[in-house]
């Protein structure tokens, strides 16, 4: 029997629905009227008064999509197709599905995804459908271009991806898509333009994550005394090499492995997908799978995120400290469904949310420790019991998420799933609900005198969740770092990197500044990071207060801090605030923006992208702003 949900989960749930009432129910008549007209073409019935809902379910699939197309139309469409493949499109008994990839082999993460397509192709040709490869999308890695120009396109590609996934699905010659995906901004871009299209059934696809290599502890150990120049280069790339060594995804818990956590517990992922690694005969098991089920039992994916699915994501990333970027990501992706949810929302849902993880850079342990220690099913087995998710949810698995306590086996007779374990395999990786590590989420929300943002508190000690320092104001992380080079910042201090924001630059994330910050604090230094742009999913030991909103560059008043203006952190009391008089603080004349800096590696062509970007606490997104 399903335990009640916690009362805070279903207020916030509630007020969720209740504030987008209109805009949803717009969506879902929306998307109810692009599958009248997919399946009936110029000559639809009319759609019914309500949400859209009911006709989504008398319509699925009872004709294939192309149905509507003219001879012509349908006859470019399966002209590359071979003859069985030909044959079926272009008769009406046999659906077809897209297949859209995020594939690079410059990405560890989308290496392992070449070889999806025929793969796929096969699966669903064997049960009884036929799919096409509708088009990839750009997939970039923050790894290399963390501290670069091409960072300041890594957001912006997030829409960009969004985009490109609605023009592959465009052709109306499909009845479902696959997702390969994996990394940051990829796999909500992937959702986002999937939602375009909310009448299609979809399931998102992963691939899995590399063997744990050098221990996290020691990555980051070896990155400070590079920092404080007491190694080289040579010793720093070694260690760097055994950290990303394999084709798979990045081992810590960053935002590409927060969002393999997300999309299981969303249910976009089959159960149990995330975390399995690949080249092994469980991970092509799921990916086939995964072909089948889309084929056959998959619901619509505007049926399946509704406002009880982004309330199960974001318990599940507050549970697990997941990545700061999902604060923009989920609310961007909500809004792409008619949802609209808030900062308020994760601030209130984390108070009743327990800390079940410690990952790095919130613990020592990576996603495979997880995995092996209960995983994403021991986890949502929590969550239930505590009446922290909804359980009454749609998923690709079907109704309810109950299935996805369960985790995924190859037997002798092919794919099945089994219970998870009732312990945690390791109490140091992943604790029950009733033993957490916090009672609190992982994330919180700070506001005052200059404004709102988020810190990520679950790899911050108690001792340094609070501090009142000197501001050191910088315009660019760069400054900051040929600050520390030349040994200027040595005491307590509250950094300020300001004019790092969506409409500034694109908001790159700052994660080369965690090195001379932690430096500083292990030196036994108070300090903080203010900022309006990102840090990363790897934010780590230093608090910091980023995704500062308003930003400078859009008349925020983080313009107008200077050198020296004592600066007030407090998570506890969630407050961050200048503490200058009031009326001198907004007497002051804003800093200007830097000039200059918008040309080259591409960032020249993003102009009208800053120029529409929305706000941070409204997800940063060009698409829907």
């Amino acid at each position: 029997m399903t335990p009640p949900l916690h009362p805070v989960v279903a207020r916030v749930t509630q007020r969720i629905a209740e504030r987008g009432a209109d805009r949803r129910a717009a969506y879902l008549r929306r998307i109810a009227e692009a599958a009248s007209a997919s399946f009936w073409g110029d000559d639809p019935p009319d759609p019914p008064a309500k949400a859209g809902q009911t006709l989504l379910a008398s319509l699925r699939m009872s004709a294939p999509a192309r149905s509507a197309l003219g001879c012509a139309n349908l006859a470019h469409g399966f002209a590359a197709c071979g003859p069985a493949d030909k044959l079926r499109l272009k008769g009406t008994a046999v659906k077809n599905i897209a297949i859209v990839s995020s594939y690079n082999d410059l990405l560890s993460a989308h290496q392992p995804l070449r070889d999806y397509p025929e793969l796929l192709k096969a699966a669903i040709r064997d049960a009884g459908g036929t799919a096409q490869f509708a088009g990839g999308v750009p997939a970039m890695c923050d790894g290399i271009t963390q501290g670069r120009a091409g960072m300041e396109l890594s957001l912006f590609s997030r829409d960009v991806v969004a985009m490109a996934t609605a023009v592959a699905l465009s052709h109306e010659m499909f009845d479902g898509a696959l997702l390969l995906g994996v990394c940051d901004k990829i796999v909500p871009g992937l959702v986002m333009g999937a939602l375009s299209f909310g009448h299609l059934p979809v399931i998102l696809v992963p691939a899995g994550p590399m063997p744990s290599g050098l221990p996290n502890a020691e990555k980051a150990r070896v990155r400070k005394r590079f920092a404080a120049g007491e190694i080289g280069r040579d010793e720093l790339l070694e260690a760097e090499a055994a950290s990303y060594h394999a084709p798979g995804t990045c081992t810590f818990y960053g935002t590409a492995n927060s969002n393999q956590l997300l999309m299981e517990v969303m249910g976009l992922h089959l159960p149990g997908a995330s975390f399995v690694p690949p080249g092994t005969g469980l991970r092509r098991a799921l990916t086939e799978e995964a072909g089948r089920r889309v084929l056959r039992h998959a619901p619509p994916i505007g049926e399946v995120l509704d406002e009880r699915a982004f309330v199960n994501g974001v318990v599940a990333l507050l549970a697990t400290g997941g990545s700061t970027n999902h604060t923009l990501h989920l609310v961007a992706m909500a809004a792409a469904a008619g949802i609209e949810l808030t900062w308020d929302d994760f601030d209130e849902l984390s108070t009743v949310t327990p800390l079940l993880t410690r990952l790095y850079p919130n613990g020592t342990a990576d996603v495979n420790h997880f995995h092996a220690a209960g995983g994403t099913a021991f986890l949502i087995g929590e969550l239930l019991d505590a009446g922290l998710l909804h359980e009454d949810v749609r998923t690709v698995a079907g109704e309810g998420l109950a299935a996805y306590r369960r985790s995924p086996v190859l037997t002798e007779d092919g794919l099945d799933w089994r219970p998870a374990p009732e312990t945690s395999g390791d109490l140091a990786v992943l604790r029950p609900a009733a033993d957490p590590f916090d009672e609190q989420g992982g994330l919180r929300t700070l506001r005052g005198n200059l404004g709102r943002c988020v810190i990520k508190v679950s790899a911050v000690r108690e001792e340094h969740r609070a501090i009142e320092a000197p501001a050191r104001v910088f315009d660019s992380q760069h400054d900051l770092q040929d600050a520390f080079a030349a040994g200027e910042l040595d005491g307590d201090m509250v950094a300020v990197v300001r004019f790092q924001g969506p409409r500034a630059n694109g908001m790159p994330e700052l994660h080369k500044l965690t090195p001379p910050l932690s430096v500083l604090q292990d030196r036994g230094h108070r300090v903080a990071l203010v900022t309006d742009g990102r840090m990363s999913g790897a934010s780590g030991s230093v608090p910091a207060a980023i995704h500062l909103s308003p930003e400078a560059a859009d008349g925020g008043p983080l313009a107008r801090v200077r050198d020296g203006d004592l600066i007030r952190l407090d998570c506890g009391k969630n407050l961050l605030e200048v503490l200058v008089p009031d009326e001198e603080f907004a007497a002051r004349e804003p800093a200007p923006p830097p000039a200059g800096g918008h040309d080259g590696t591409g960032r020249e062509l993003f102009g009208a992208f800053r120029q529409a970007v929305g706000a941070a606490e409204r997800g940063a997104a060009v698409v829907l702003s």
